[in-house]
């Protein structure tokens, strides 16, 4: 997999934007939150995302996956190589934290995005 494969699955989601932050990172966005973050010039490629604190504690201690640096107390998780998840796991970790930042985002916002 790689970042096309990424990008892939956070721009089919709803209402998703995405931006270039620290002028090496492809962040995708709900409301201006991001909910995935990946290096554009990494190999091997990483992904970062949000998860529930259950999965945070169960992802932290597997194999290949660390607290993200900067972001592990708001419950973020560092894949250090994609290649090792299967591309359902993958969608299944975007998802849930599209759906975790989401679900924090200002009423307003929400609403907006029923409309």
């Amino acid at each position: 997999m790689d970042i096309e494969t990424i990008r892939n699955i956070c721009t089919h989601l709803p209402h998703v934007t995405e931006d270039i932050k620290w002028e090496h990172d492809l962040v995708f966005l709900i409301g201006e939150k991001m909910f995935c973050v990946t290096g554009l010039d990494e190999n091997p490629v990483s992904a970062s995302f949000k998860a529930s604190d259950e999965l945070f504690e169960e992802l932290s201690n597997l194999p290949g996956f660390k607290p993200a640096p900067y972001l592990a107390r708001y419950k973020w998780i560092l894949v250090e190589d994609i290649s090792i998840l299967k591309k359902v796991e993958l969608e299944s970790y975007v998802k849930q934290s599209y759906e975790l930042v989401k679900a924090k985002l200002p009423a307003k916002i929400r609403k907006s995005f029923e409309d």
